[in-house]
């Protein structure tokens, strides 16, 4: 058997399938896993043009980021300590309105890019404003990305009213619709600020073009507070009304919820994206993990935007949502490591409707792979390679990833992005925003 590049490593973690494959090898041919054997076997089976060796790595599935907003990367530390909707309204959404254009969004969707390679994220879930340019930004890398087509109903730089951002967002999709990285999600950013009669148009458009719907769902107290006072109803119920609670929603943070709410996520096969450490830093409240996963539901993870968080680390993300689940159920039991792993992974690709393509180790999927380097003191001894990726590793033992077979970092080193460019860009915003700030 011929194949483009063959890499052998201690650990291999399918993640599909509970376990680990010690000392394994996989074969990458025209971008796709084409074989995964034990390396004596690929070594003696298979041709490579490529062959590299990963001592002391574990060899795990690109990780999936199935919530963030990557130009507010340049937000990064401008407004913290603050509640939600203190920090939207008195800080965020003035930045926006002064800063953000074409410019800010490729410059802070190319500093996210880079960060993310670096913790070993090969796909992530985006929404904002002007999703062309992240798009774009997303192929010159060679990400794996899906930008949500935003909807709200304030104007901004982008769009003028709830109808201006549909239509560009039917441009925008028809614009990627065959790109092989990036894909489109609808993206109304929340019950609170988005009207009846867009949502209404989103199901409808959603639902015939087969796109997923990504949205703020019951993130806070406040948030309910508001849909029961403006429309009767709390969110998740009028979303229900409005033909929205579908397998396409992916209802991002849903700390507030009752049981007859997990019950109709369950029913209608909708998904939950889990942002612990952004839900944690502006005091939202706190996802019921483990109550959604024995209930059937398929649960991913996210980050949030770097604002928020402040970071976009999906193995310190992994860590987090592992220990709360269990600080939160009582039971050391609840989200063990392999579960968290899977959100990380397979359930973002699945909630994305891209399974198929990514998220797990499987032959004929394409060739997301990133080696973690668990020879570090930090990580030594390996009783349990999954263990150590989720409860002890750091982003900085990320030292190879690759993105359909094409290796974007290479030794910690990206291999597509400018970074001494990409890091002046982003400290000339920092010094325009904070002197006209001042």
């Amino acid at each position: 058997m011929h194949a483009d590049l063959l890499i052998h490593a201690d650990w291999l973690i399918p993640v599909e399938q509970p376990g680990i494959l010690e000392q394994h090898s996989i074969a990458v041919s025209d971008g796709r896993i084409s074989a995964i054997a034990p390396r004596a076997e690929a070594i003696e089976q298979i041709q490579a043009e490529e062959s590299i060796e990963l001592p002391g790595h574990a060899l795990i599935p690109g990780l999936v980021n199935a919530h963030t907003h990557s130009p507010m990367t340049l937000f990064r530390g401008l407004a913290d300590d603050l509640p939600l909707m203190t920090w939207l309204h008195d800080y965020i959404w003035p930045a926006e309105a002064r800063w953000v254009h074409e410019e800010f969004v490729a410059d802070g969707s190319r500093l996210a890019i880079a960060e993310m390679i670096r913790s070993g994220t090969t796909c992530f879930n985006d929404m904002y404003f002007f999703p062309d340019i992240t798009a774009r930004v997303a192929i010159q890398a060679g990400m794996r990305a899906t930008v949500g087509l935003i909807v709200i109903d304030f104007p901004s730089t982008w769009a003028s009213d709830a109808g201006d951002y549909l239509d560009k967002a039917i441009a925008v999709h028809d614009q990627l619709r065959n790109d092989p990285l990036v894909r489109t999600a609808f993206a109304p950013h929340a019950p609170y600020s988005v009207a009846d009669d867009p949502l209404r148009r989103v199901a409808t458009l959603a639902n015939e073009l087969e796109l997923p719907i990504h949205m703020h769902v019951h993130e806070t107290v406040a948030e309910v507070r508001t849909g029961l006072e403006h429309f009767g109803q709390r969110p998740i119920e009028r979303l229900h009304r409005l033909n929205m609670v579908t397998p396409a929603l992916l209802g991002v943070h849903m700390t507030q919820l009752e049981p007859a709410e997990i019950a109709l996520f369950s029913r209608c096969a909708a998904h939950v994206v889990h942002c612990p450490e952004s839900n944690l830093k502006l005091a939202s409240g706190h996802c019921p993990v483990a109550a959604l996963m024995d209930a059937g539901i398929n649960v991913a993870l996210g980050t949030d935007g770097a604002a928020s968080n402040n970071d976009l680390d999906m193995l310190g993300e992994m860590q987090t949502a592992a220990l709360r689940a269990k600080g939160q159920a009582a039971d050391a039991c609840a989200l063990p490591a392999h579960a968290a792993l899977r959100m990380a992974t397979l359930n973002g690709a699945r909630a994305l409707g891209i399974d198929d393509e990514t998220g797990s180790l499987k032959v004929g999927k394409s060739a997301d792979l990133v080696a973690v380097d668990l020879s570090q003191p930090e990580t030594q001894p390996v009783y349990n390679a999954i263990s150590q990726l989720v409860y002890a590793a750091g982003r900085e033992q990320v030292q190879h990833v690759w993105i359909r077979g094409r290796q974007v970092l290479h030794r910690r080193e990206l291999t597509t992005i400018d970074l001494p460019l990409t890091l002046r860009r982003a400290a000339a915003w920092r010094t325009q925003i904070k002197d006209k700030s001042a």
